[in-house]
């Protein structure tokens, strides 16, 4: 992950549902208007979502509440809301998102409910809280930049909670069965027992399963904190779910000077039988779960088979989520792993302005330092392939522009600096 990567941290320590997920989103700066819009094109009238500010244990907090049409809902089956999804026409990063943790809540639900995941009645998770809670997280997270390519989000364990809630099915323990399976599919640490009643939802955890992997807060240059409350003010701790904004920051040994040394944990795997499809796929996992870099390499294994060695570099402190990464994302039976040390170049970077005034587009660039001030600039292809649709360009044109751009950004003189 470069620096400059949008990411992000989920603190759960006290819990999450999808109400106080949304109101963290919103708090760190996440668009109302992009919501109530998202919201709103599912075209169920009376659905609607507002915020407030509220406190919850002596802190203030985002409250959000969900307006839902005078009528029942419907139990719907995981087609009926994927077909909502349908028309209602999202931006097809939120509208992937949101089909993904609805395909996730089914899934567990079919596990809990010993039935396959077309066949589950959703319930509560299927009725308009669901809706509306799921689809403003996902147009918040693209308000925010977090669905972008190579965007990191972590997350901290999950609080579970203890004793009993009232279900569609009667009264069941907490952590739902629903939850426990969520956090097997995506790798999530629950804690329980300390803290009463249910702290993570159903709703909840489908969310964080989708865009987040376990781990602690990244290194990274924080732009905004964001506080979400849930419905109860609990006496035990604030019954609160945090966001931490911002951009990953580069490594000490990056941020200027001579080229210097560093530690580096080198990840592989051998994998000869996986559909050649889903490499991409890989190769965003290992990236969201805090790998540096990764790439794949062609070779022959037993047999003559035609295979892919899968190589990420990571620091230390991430290499057992990104040996999960590679387990849960590939068919390997086994990973891989060796220190190594790494010569590296200062590097940067920077954005800069591309097109006819009046239609820039910006463009974020790498930059590294090389020997006798020579200068390697590589402009962000995912920033240069939006921009080139949006100008009409080539994506080549672009890339060349945003480096002319910038070295000649350098020549125009700057003022002297203390």
């Amino acid at each position: 992950m470069a620096e400059g990567t949008a990411a992000a941290h989920l603190d759960c320590t006290a819990g999450v549902a999808g109400d106080m997920l949304l109101g963290a989103l919103l708090d760190a700066g996440a668009s109302l208007d992009a919501v109530r819009d998202a919201v709103a094109a599912l075209k169920i009238d009376g659905l609607d979502v507002s915020v407030a500010r509220d406190r919850r244990g002596g802190f203030g907090c985002n409250r959000v509440t969900v307006h839902r049409p005078a009528v029942p809902d419907h139990h719907r089956h995981l087609a009926d809301v994927l077909a909502d999804l349908d028309r209602a026409g999202l931006a097809r990063d939120a509208a992937d998102f949101a089909a993904g943790v609805f395909r996730l809540l089914a899934e567990a639900e079919g596990k809990a409910h010993g039935t396959g995941a077309d066949a589950v009645h959703f319930h509560e998770v299927g009725a308009f809280d669901a809706l509306a809670d799921v689809v403003g997280c996902a147009a918040a997270l693209a308000d925010l930049g977090l669905l972008a390519p190579g965007a990191a989000v972590t997350c901290s364990p999950l609080a579970a909670g203890s004793g009993e809630v009232d279900c569609a099915h009667g009264r069941m323990p907490v952590p739902v069965p629903a939850v426990l399976h969520l956090a097997a599919a995506g790798g999530l640490a629950l804690t329980g027992g300390a803290l009463a009643g249910e702290r993570t939802t159903p709703t909840g955890a489908a969310l964080v399963a989708a865009l987040a992997t376990s781990g602690p807060l990244p290194d990274m240059t924080v732009r905004a904190v964001g506080t979400g409350g849930g419905s109860r003010d609990t006496p035990d701790r604030p019954n609160i779910t945090r966001v931490v904004v911002g951009t990953l920051a580069a490594p000490a040994a990056l941020r200027g000077g001579d080229p210097a040394e560093g530690e580096v944990t080198v990840v592989e795997s051998t994998v000869d039988d996986l559909d050649p499809r889903l490499w991409p796929s890989v190769l965003a996992a290992l990236r969201a779960a805090g790998a540096w870099d990764c790439w794949t390499t062609e070779t022959v294994g037993r047999h003559g088979r035609p295979g892919r060695v899968v190589t990420a570099l990571c620091a230390e402190e991430v290499r057992p989520a990104v040996a999960d990464a590679l387990f849960r994302h590939t068919t390997t039976l086994g990973v891989r792993w060796s220190a190594r040390r790494r010569l590296m170049l200062p590097r940067h970077s920077a954005v800069v302005a591309v097109g006819p005034p009046g239609a820039e587009q910006q463009v974020t660039v790498k930059v590294a330092d090389g020997p006798g001030g020579a200068l390697t600039v590589q402009p962000e292809l995912a920033e240069a392939e939006t921009a080139a649709a949006a100008l009409g360009w080539p994506v080549r044109a672009v890339c060349e522009a945003a480096a002319v751009r910038y070295r000649g950004d350098l020549a125009v003189p700057r003022p002297a600096t203390g």
